[in-house]
């Protein structure tokens, strides 16, 4: 017919492609803490208290798939503040709860919070917004360079005296993502990467615990029973898991023998417990994640959505394959968590807040569109 009418969908775009790998992920990662909690007076309290997390973050995760895109970058700039006030607030030693020598939490009644989640969030709001309304000016330096990475500078410094090595470092990373694809001049952008990737080495050396680390990685041999203790652990696991591991609650590294495996060391469990199958399956729903982002961008109807959804993506995979390379020995050991399995309940949220800002965009984005039958 002439006349007739079609629906044009984009099917690898599809909606469906970021919300089944989400809860696949974040149901094995309840799985795996019930068995990271063996041994302990209480097993069930890492998963437990991770399901709590996990309802909220699901409540996150809703609401920013249907909140209107356009309230958003109203509230990016207060948000924004917020966000370093927060910070801020969790350097101040009577404020902020020191763990382990970092000072990255706060406590709010019964919950811990970590600020540079929330950081996160409102890197890739702010940006997003900022980067768009000025977009015509995009390649001045006052209004392409000087604003966003000083707000973006502002942040990591903030963050890098708690210090948080590694989410300064994927907070970078994605800010200047983020202003390189909005059209900044690229001979602004390098030397000044050039310059913060010297000032960041130039502050691992000054910090001897993150130098040691560095050290640790660079002759793994020599320190397996020092600083790449951690890391020989987790190889152990994976080397023990074998392609279908042990089974699940049969694993031995969660006893106290590989440290953080509740944490930022939760892949090693699934390499120990369920195997080469299970650890490729996880990377696979990573891989659909980022491939679904992907090839929705370039529907985007302007570059604050663009940046929105990029922004999103951006974050959870490149915090995944940060973790999986340190996890694996590729990467020195650093604390970074495992999107969506390991514990951790502001983590959690701000993954499923980023998943469900991705969803948002992908979903308005990729709407069926009427088309003639003679153009099919």
């Amino acid at each position: 017919m002439a006349g007739g009418i079609a629906q044009k969908r984009n099917f690898f775009g599809s909606w469906i492609f970021i919300v089944l790998p989400i809860v696949f992920l974040s149901s094995l990662g309840i799985l795996i803490l019930i068995s990271a909690g063996a041994g302990r007076p209480d097993p069930y309290a890492f998963a437990r208290k991770q399901a709590v997390w996990l309802a909220l973050a699901y409540c996150a995760g809703i609401f920013t798939a249907f909140v209107d895109i356009g309230l958003l970058k109203k509230i990016s700039v207060p948000l924004a503040a917020i966000s370093i006030l927060l910070l801020i607030l969790t350097l101040v030693p009577q404020i902020g709860k020191s763990v382990n020598g970092a000072r990255r939490w706060l406590e709010i009644g019964p919950a811990v919070i970590q600020p540079s989640d929330l950081a996160k969030f409102a890197i890739v709001l702010f940006l997003s917004s900022y980067l768009h309304s000025k977009q015509r000016r995009i390649d001045s330096l006052l209004y392409g360079f000087l604003i966003p990475f000083g707000v973006l500078g502002t942040f990591c410094a903030l963050i890098i005296l708690e210090p948080d090595f590694g989410t300064t470092f994927l907070c970078g990373i994605v800010g200047a993502s983020l202003i390189f694809l909005s059209g900044a001049k690229l001979r602004y952008i390098a030397p000044a990467g050039a310059l913060a990737a010297a000032g960041f080495c130039v502050l691992i050396y000054l910090n001897p615990v993150r130098f040691q680390r560095i050290i640790s990685f660079l002759d793994f041999e020599a320190n397996k029973s020092g600083g790449a203790y951690q890391l020989y652990q987790a190889l152990l696991a994976f080397g023990t898991g074998g392609v279908t591991g042990v089974g699940i609650g049969q694993g031995r590294q969660q006893l106290f023998f590989l440290p953080e495996a509740h944490t930022d060391f939760i892949f090693a469990i699934v390499g120990e417990e369920l195997g080469l199958i299970f650890t490729s399956i996880v990377c696979l729903m990573f891989f659909i994640l980022f491939i679904s982002a992907i090839i929705s961008l370039h529907r985007a109807p302007n570059l604050y959505e663009f940046n929105l959804a990029a922004g999103a993506m951006l974050m959870i995979i490149i915090q995944a394959l940060f973790n999986m390379c340190v996890v694996t020995g590729l990467a020195p050991t650093k604390g970074i968590s495992l999107p969506f399995l390991s514990y951790g309940g502001s983590n959690l949220v701000t993954m499923f807040a980023f998943s469900g800002l991705l969803l948002n965009c992908v979903r308005s984005w990729n709407k069926p569109t009427l088309i003639k039958s003679s153009e099919l």
